[in-house]
């Protein structure tokens, strides 16, 4: 099977390797952000583990975006209502099913300050304005189906309008348009330069040693701009997104040769479930460690909380499948438009 020009051959299985090692990365990443983050607003103060949420912020949502396109090519000329089945319905019912959720925890809280009619409408607000952390997956679809709108637009002439909205740092105070002109350009990447990632990591894989050169490089520039205050520059983050997304793809394509740091692949193959439950055990583990003052240090008590919110997902993930509530995580059939077909040789980054 060919993805954008570049073949794909079928020993690499019904899954890519460095794929599920990239979205392992991003989703941990992603988890550390949320955790940290938290923690320290709580706390009042920061500690050790914001040096890497810092570091990683040029790049940790390029990357997930442009691994999120990566497939496109390979699904993009199904007919409209198969397609916004796979694209749209998939992402809305657990989007759905999250939001109400989150609401379900957060509520009491939200009524105690403000009633439950602002409840009420807060909860309506989250179709509008995406709710917590689940904005990934709201703008996603939105994503699928602007890049299928624009299918018959020159290539170029979309990826240079999604890099202007990129460089020109749009903030409306809404988060599907901020984001979507932050991250679009990254998606659409994905999509078009499919085969240049794929060569990417093929030549990462035939010379580790000049990928190790290369990755070492790179997080001694990113790191330069980053700590130097340039990283949010127009142009700038642009190419730090590119750059870092880059480099993610190599250092998945490293681990995946030598077969490290297998959590990481694991926590990849299952990215959905983590993004969709980790809320919960992180929230918990926060609130527990701080009311207790068990652990005086903000960084240590923020690294445990990152661990507890992605080993926590798991957990709840494999106490739904043990429970049959395997809903949680898995679209049921009801909800399907167009009745599933056998996975195909390529599985997309979702």
């Amino acid at each position: 099977m060919t993805v954008n020009g570049i073949f794909v051959s079928p020993e690499r299985s019904a899954r890519i390797d460095w794929v599920d090692y990239a979205k392992g990365i991003c989703i941990v990443m992603v988890v550390m952000m949320h955790s940290v983050l938290g923690v320290e607003a709580a706390a009042g103060q920061t500690g050790f583990m914001n040096h890497f949420v810092t570091y990683a912020k040029p790049f940790r949502m390029p990357d997930f975006f442009l691994i999120s396109g990566l497939f496109l090519a390979v699904v993009i000329d199904r007919d409209w209502r198969t397609y916004l089945d796979r694209k749209v319905v998939h992402f809305a019912y657990f989007y759905l099913l999250w939001v109400t959720i989150q609401f379900g925890f957060k509520a009491p809280g939200f009524a105690a300050e403000a009633g439950w009619r602002h409840v009420g409408l807060l909860y309506l607000e989250a179709f509008i304005e995406p709710f917590g952390t689940l904005w990934f997956i709201y703008l996603l679809p939105i994503c699928f189906v602007v890049t299928k709108l624009s299918r018959r637009v020159p290539p170029m002439a979309v990826w240079l309008v999604a890099a202007a909205l990129e460089i020109a740092h749009v903030a409306t105070g809404w988060t599907v348009i901020d984001e979507f002109c932050a991250r679009f350009v990254y998606f659409y990447s994905g999509y078009i330069l499919a085969g240049y990632v794929f060569a990417l990591s093929d030549r990462a894989r035939a010379k580790p040693s000049l990928a190790l050169v290369g990755l070492a490089l790179w997080a001694l520039f990113n790191g330069g701009i980053v700590w130097s205050g340039f990283s949010e520059w127009p142009l700038v983050s642009l190419a730090l997104g590119l750059a870092g997304a880059g480099a993610i793809v190599v250092m998945a394509t490293l681990l995946s040769r030598t077969q490290w740091l297998g959590f990481l692949r694991y926590c990849g193959e299952h990215s959905i479930v983590i993004y969709l439950a980790f809320f919960l055990p992180m929230a918990a583990t926060r609130t527990l460690l701080l009311r207790s003052g068990l652990i005086p240090d903000v960084g240590l008590v923020s690294l445990i909380v990152t661990v507890a919110g992605v080993a926590g997902a798991v957990a709840i993930w494999r106490l739904a499948l043990a429970l049959r509530a395997n809903f949680l995580f898995e679209r049921p059939d009801a909800f399907w438009i167009v009745p599933k077909r056998p996975a195909p040789a390529l599985q997309p980054a979702e």
